[in-house]
């Protein structure tokens, strides 16, 4: 594997990240519960953010980025302020997994960049109500 097919396989992540918060925030009330509704829309910013990142820095590298796809899976309807953490809770699980992957697999900006999302991530399954993790994203070590 190469720091460019790492790199793919976040912008993938990065892709779906930003389809399914971009659900979740329709499905949060910003007056019922505007903890949660901002923890969604700073989430959706940031993968937005890291998204257009990791298009660029792909394109620098002389590689096509890899496109979004047309549809990704949304989570079951979420009705309830808790379904919709929990939701976003599993979604930024997924997202660690793949950052911890892209750390294992690269080195120097890409490999600081890809620990900065993992720890960017992990902070945000704690406020989501996940419990900390000893390694985030990589359970077999844990």
């Amino acid at each position: 594997m190469t720091a460019v097919d790492a790199l793919q396989t976040a912008l993938a992540a990065e892709h779906a990240a930003v389809y399914v918060y971009g659900a979740l925030g329709a499905r949060t009330s910003e007056s019922a519960s505007p903890l949660l509704f901002a923890e969604v829309a700073n989430a959706y910013r940031t993968h937005r953010a890291w998204r257009d990142l990791l298009t660029r820095r792909l394109a620098d590298a002389g590689a096509q980025p890899t496109p979004a796809a047309a549809t990704y899976e949304l989570p079951p309807p979420t009705r309830t302020a808790t379904a919709v953490a929990r939701a976003a809770l599993d979604l930024e699980l997924a997202c660690a997994r793949t950052y911890a992957y892209v750390v294992a697999e690269t080195v120097d900006d890409d490999r600081r960049w890809a620990l900065s999302a993992l720890t960017r991530t992990a902070v945000r399954e704690t406020v989501l109500g996940g419990a900390p993790a000893v390694f985030p994203g990589a359970d077999d070590l844990g």
